[in-house]
């Protein structure tokens, strides 16, 4: 579904402020794949689900979905295969329309955009559905300017938003990283029961390395622009936060323990 070979960035190459991005990155991810990725801040992480988005062109290497090449297009043509959530609740929506009229815009992705033929009493009741799975009551509350929604509802509707035309590829860039615990779980759970529902190939980016492993069935660890460590289906079960520490430890060539993995 993915194939990720050799990819590199460099930003600002040749000046004081050069910085080696993504250093030869290559990753497969089969129909269905679910790959959580961990690693300290800097690590390439949020580089490489923007790699894939096409916030940027990538220095070199290829970039392919569904055996497609996709690098050189630009992130607006890639929105008809990449869906993606944003450590930022107030990303993801727009603030000053509705939630009706957002969902809207999330089906037509990848398509020419226009409110009037989104938005019927057919569509509403679609709409109305789709926000139930959420239990947030938001079903009842099509017509609320989404400003006006808490971070978990938020992002609980940028999840729906999207997954809502069922990407090749679902991008969650430390999605809930930014809510309170409570809400954090809540988010998790959605994420489970949308990936699986939809059967969606996901790259998840996460600093919470429980949540890592309870979550999906791979995991990479990447450090400097490097994936370091993969782990597999039946590897992801039997791993425990202390190996994970203890890996990056090696490293990193230092003791570490929870809180610096936030750093």
């Amino acid at each position: 579904m993915l194939q990720i070979t050799d990819i590199k960035k460099t930003f600002f190459p040749g000046t004081i402020n050069e910085r080696i991005a993504l250093a030869g990155v290559s990753l497969t991810l089969e129909d269905g794949d679910f790959v959580t990725v961990i690693g300290s801040n800097g690590a390439g992480k949020s580089t490489l689900l923007n790699a894939i988005a096409g916030r940027f062109q990538v220095d070199s290497g290829a970039i392919d979905i569904d055996g497609k090449s996709i690098r050189r297009l630009p992130d607006h043509a890639r929105a008809q295969y990449v869906g993606r959530v944003f450590q930022d609740p107030m990303a993801g929506t727009a603030p000053d329309l509705t939630i009706e009229q957002n969902l809207a815009l999330a089906l037509r992705r990848g398509q020419p955009r226009g409110l009037a033929m989104g938005v019927s009493n057919a569509r509403r009741e679609v709409f109305r559905e789709a926000l139930e799975k959420l239990d947030l009551g938001l079903e009842n509350r099509l017509k609320t300017l989404v400003g006006l929604l808490s971070g978990g509802q938020r992002q609980a509707l940028s999840l729906l938003m999207a997954s809502y035309t069922h990407p090749r590829i679902l991008l969650l860039d430390e999605h809930t990283a930014a809510l309170d615990p409570a809400r954090a779980d809540h988010v998790t759970a959605l994420t489970e029961q949308v990936v699986a529902e939809g059967s969606l190939t996901t790259l998840m980016v996460t600093h919470n390395m429980a949540q890592a492993i309870r979550v999906g069935n791979r995991l990479i660890m990447m450090h400097e622009g490097r994936i370091i460590l993969e782990l597999d289906a039946e590897q992801k079960r039997r791993a425990t936060v202390e190996q994970l520490l203890g890996e990056f430890a090696k490293i990193k060539g230092a003791v570490v323990d929870d809180r610096t993995m936030l750093q």
